[in-house]
């Protein structure tokens, strides 16, 4: 008996008609334009005493109640109820989108009624709630918005940035102060420009030094820059938004940092050499009179550690990581009280932990061997440890880790397959486990330090038992060859109704940028559940992790250096080439899809593969390297003046020519990030070569495509065009000799 894959009671089954049934728009608009098939999970925020932590919860009377839980019984009390969060003059609670709890634990500031800046909603309005005096105040009286709102140390202070400039708050008096006054469109202090944010994940430009007293921050010059206009159809006459983007191979930001005086606002400058050219990634306080911050050239194969007086401004260098190609951009952690710091860097071939004195010296390389180090989950100073997650396991999972700082007591603390995120206790003696696998959704767990289960705090049981009415096939993760003939990591899924003498056609989903994975033994949310619906309507969908993706060591990340593109298509299309001679794969029927740096791969592989793909779906796609921001292609590709070969050979518009397969080309015309010139300069060339395609815009959506009923309908388009272009067997007509 056939079986289908069932969505909230429907049953999906294959159409020949181009239009999709009543009961497939019912499933797609539960995976993607719903939560019934979201993730649950709590937001724990551990108290300085490691035994209990906070989170919010909705109160029926309306805004969010704070929560106190003790770890070890769970036992819970309420330290704030959501109707008492209601400001004067209002007559409903505030909505808490996050908080930050003083250092005292006498105030909680509350972030609400956000707006979105680029990628995450950044802007909004702060409230600070006493406890002692159960009184919710305003931060600011002025009518802006405002931005990355933190507690000074002792808690009487509070910093924002409002208007591009920084501002602090008295909290005992309730005057306000202000630091910078030259913030305008063109110079932002205490934030980050579009670039900065988008490539470095530089949001929160501004620090308070550990005594209160002083504020070091980032400073932006983008009047070099010239605008680039996001452009608003929909309305009478257009509207323009003018975003200042570098591209590649273009002028950058002038960044400055430097430290105020919260008291007099009196600014030393820190002198790192600055310009255009080089990049200030990460900063911080080392002590009251020193911050550290890492320098960046803008090639990115140089990486300086610096350390700079608070009042002179003067600034010397401790540790440099350098590379051949480009480095990553880390930052120090800082251990015993700032006398020794850990880095981690990819110097020995793979991403290791190396321990520095604070001169820079080098003590020791801490982990070694062929495999990688994720990221530092913590460090414990009493007793010498730093905790950690890596790959040790293999590249496809996440475990933690740890081991004393003199390299001794190594040991995996987590056990059982998939992908681990951890949230350490301040005291270590407690540790939050959200772990998943591929078939199975996160499980939030607390664990005693040596990995011991106290009790489950999200299990998402109602998602498993929706999960466990469907038809869904655990994929197969396999091995496929790369073009030159390495193992290149994939996973399979197959229809539950898989029979080996029938031949299906193929759908590979790829992403493939450097040093990114989309084979990972980790939950793949609402793009799993729509593949696995897709394989249920009759299609084998397979993903390739290609040469230049990540946890496989640095010179299998590298391999694609200046010529972007090139080895990563050869890869998909090696693969292709592989799965096609399985027998129940049907080889005249191969498509490639994918999203961002996936829509630029699925592209290029149609194109440079037209005996292998029939049909390639290309979401948001680059199509020309030199359209893209200066920090990211750069970090991979130099300048265009420095590698125009590289540019022109790895750009989709060049290969126009050939396209022979099915095309689809979907952008949000409101992309800031993947600008949507890109889909059209390659519709230009694809015309022109008078090729046949599809195209699909959606007007003001940015570069997720989201919103409304959006992503149902994308998914919606999506689906039916597939099965009219890659399931169905007729030869498409760009394939007619």
């Amino acid at each position: 008996m056939k079986k289908h894959l069932l969505f909230v009671g429907a049953i999906l089954s294959l159409s020949s008609s181009p239009v999709l049934a009543q009961n497939e728009t019912l499933a797609l608009d539960s995976i993607h334009g719903s939560e019934y098939f979201n993730s649950v999970t709590i937001g724990v925020r551990w108290a300085p005493d490691g035994s209990h932590f906070t989170h919010t919860v909705p109160n029926p009377d309306g805004g969010h109640d704070l929560v106190r839980v003790e770890a070890e019984s769970g036992d819970s009390e309420v330290l704030v109820a959501g109707p008492s969060l209601t400001p004067e003059g209002q007559n409903f609670p505030l909505n808490i989108e996050s908080y930050q709890i003083s250092e005292d634990g006498k105030k909680i500031l509350i972030f609400t009624n956000s707006v979105r800046v680029w990628r995450q909603n950044t802007l909004g309005e702060y409230f600070v709630w006493d406890f002692d005096d159960e009184t919710l105040t305003k931060v600011s009286q002025e009518p802006d918005l405002q931005q990355f709102a933190k507690f000074s140390p002792d808690g009487n202070l509070v910093g924002f940035v409002r208007a591009n400039n920084i501002f602090v708050v008295d909290l005992r008096s309730g005057i306000e102060h202000q630091i910078t006054s030259d913030g305008s469109e063109e110079i932002i202090n205490g934030t980050a420009d579009w670039v900065y944010e988008e490539e470095l994940g530089l949001r929160d430009g501004f620090r308070i030094s550990p005594d209160g007293t002083k504020i070091a921050f980032w400073r932006f010059d983008q009047s070099i820059i010239p605008p680039f206009y996001l452009i608003d159809e929909t309305t009478l006459y257009p509207e323009l938004t003018p975003v200042r983007y570098p591209k590649a191979g273009t002028a950058n930001s002038t960044v400055t940092v430097g430290v105020a005086d919260i008291e007099t606002a009196e600014t030393a400058w820190v002198d790192y050499q600055t310009g255009s050219e080089t990049y200030v990634a990460q900063m911080g306080f080392h002590s009251a009179n020193e911050i550290w911050l890492t320098r960046l050239t803008r090639h990115q194969n140089r990486l300086d550690v610096m350390l700079a007086d608070v009042g002179t401004g003067a600034a010397r260098v401790i540790m440099t990581d350098s590379s051949d190609t480009w480095v990553q951009n880390e930052s120090p952690t800082w251990i015993d009280g700032g006398e020794r710091f850990l880095f981690r860097s990819e110097r020995d071939g793979f991403n290791h932990l190396y321990v520095f004195r604070a001169d820079g010296t080098l003590e020791r390389q801490l982990t070694s061997g062929e495999w990688e180090v994720s990221g530092v989950a913590g460090v414990d100073d009493d007793r010498n440890r730093v905790y950690f997650t890596g790959t040790e396991q293999g590249p496809l999972g996440r475990q933690l880790y740890r081991v004393d700082f003199d390299g001794d007591d190594f040991r995996r603390v987590t056990e059982g397959a998939g992908t681990h995120n951890i949230n350490l206790s301040p005291t270590f003696r407690y540790f939050v486990d959200s772990y998943s696998t591929i078939n199975s959704p996160p499980m939030q767990v607390l664990r005693e330090e040596d990995g011991d289960e106290v009790r489950v705090l999200a299990e998402n049981e109602r998602l498993r038992t929706r999960l466990s009415v469907l038809d869904i096939a655990a994929p197969e993760f396999v091995t496929v060859p790369a073009a030159d003939g390495t193992d290149l990591n994939a996973w399979v899924i197959k229809p539950v109704n898989f029979d080996p003498e029938r031949r299906y056609p193929l759908l590979m989903y790829v992403y493939g940028g450097p040093g990114s994975q989309t084979v990972r033994d980790s939950w793949g949310g609402s793009r799993y559940l729509w593949h696995q619906m897709l394989a249920n309507e009759g299609y084998i969908i397979a993903s390739v992790d290609n040469r230049g993706t990540g946890a496989r060591g640095r010179d299998f990340k590298t391999m694609t250096y200046l010529n972007l593109g090139i080895n990563e298509s050869d890869d998909q299309i090696s693969a292709a080439r592989f799965l096609g001679d399985l027998p129940y794969v049907d080889e005249t029927r191969m498509g490639i899809w994918g999203w961002s740096y996936g829509g630029y791969m699925s592209s290029l592989s149609l194109m440079r593969g037209p005996d292998v793909f029939k049909a390639a779906v290309a979401v948001a796609p680059v199509t020309d390297w030199r359209l893209y921001d200066t920090i990211y292609t750069e970090r991979f590709m130099r300048t265009p003046q420095e590698n125009a070969s590289g540019y022109t050979r790895g750009a989709p518009q060049t290969y126009a020519d050939s396209l022979r397969g099915n095309l689809l080309l979907v952008h949000g015309s409101g992309d800031d990030n993947v600008h949507y010139q890109n889909t059209l300069q390659l519709a230009q060339k694809l015309e022109e070569a008078g090729k046949e395609f599809d195209m699909r815009v959606y007007p003001n959506k940015t570069h997720s495509i989201a919103g409304g009923n959006t992503r149902t309908d994308l998914f919606t388009y999506m689906t039916g065009w597939l099965r009219d272009n890659l399931y169905r067997t007729e030869v498409p007509s760009n394939l007619t000799p």
